[in-house]
């Protein structure tokens, strides 16, 4: 009886401990209405262009990172993607062309392909293309954050040449 009352027990524990991670993830498959979320919870998207059932990096990026609880800390602060392109799955053909649009919009060359979307310019604000298996959350979320950070340091770090050569030319 303790055994079975242990197990019972152990099995709700790990249910509770994964059913936050699932409720603070929910992807949606439509960009239109991430943005419509977005810019009402004023917020960024995060879209993942996957081939969910063909691409190895892309199934290791969505065990690795995307369901574990420190990216579901990180998500709380986006409005989640997830545009697929299958090989073996049918999707409705809206669907499809929708995916399509948002890939040449955007120009996914590769997958995985993630990318930071600011809802209100369509402004892609950080991109992170492939996945290297085993390098979890902690190795590839700080990719997504620092891509923008290093894009505005760049243009920062020209303003300052740019004011540097226009001080000199004065």
């Amino acid at each position: 009886m303790k055994t079975s009352l242990r197990s019972v027990a152990l099995c709700l524990f790990i249910l509770i401990g994964v059913l936050p991670v699932s409720a603070a993830t929910k992807w949606l498959k439509s960009l239109e209405e991430a943005k419509a979320v977005a810019i009402k919870e004023n917020k960024n998207i995060l879209v993942d262009f996957t081939g969910s059932d063909w691409c190895g990096y892309c199934i290791a990026l969505d065990k690795e990172v995307f369901g574990k609880p420190a990216f579901a800390t990180f998500a709380k602060d986006y409005v989640l993607v997830k545009l697929d392109f299958p090989k073996s799955k049918k999707l409705p053909p809206s669907e499809v062309a929708s995916n399509a649009k948002a890939k040449e919009k955007y120009q996914v060359r590769g997958f995985p392909s993630v990318i930071v979307i600011d809802p209100k310019t369509d402004e892609a604000l950080a991109q992170v293309t492939g996945y290297s298996p085993g390098s979890g959350p902690a190795k590839y979320l700080p990719r997504l954050s620092a891509t923008k950070k290093e894009g505005e340091a760049a243009a920062d770090g020209q303003k300052t040449e740019a004011a540097k050569k226009a001080a000199k030319g004065a």
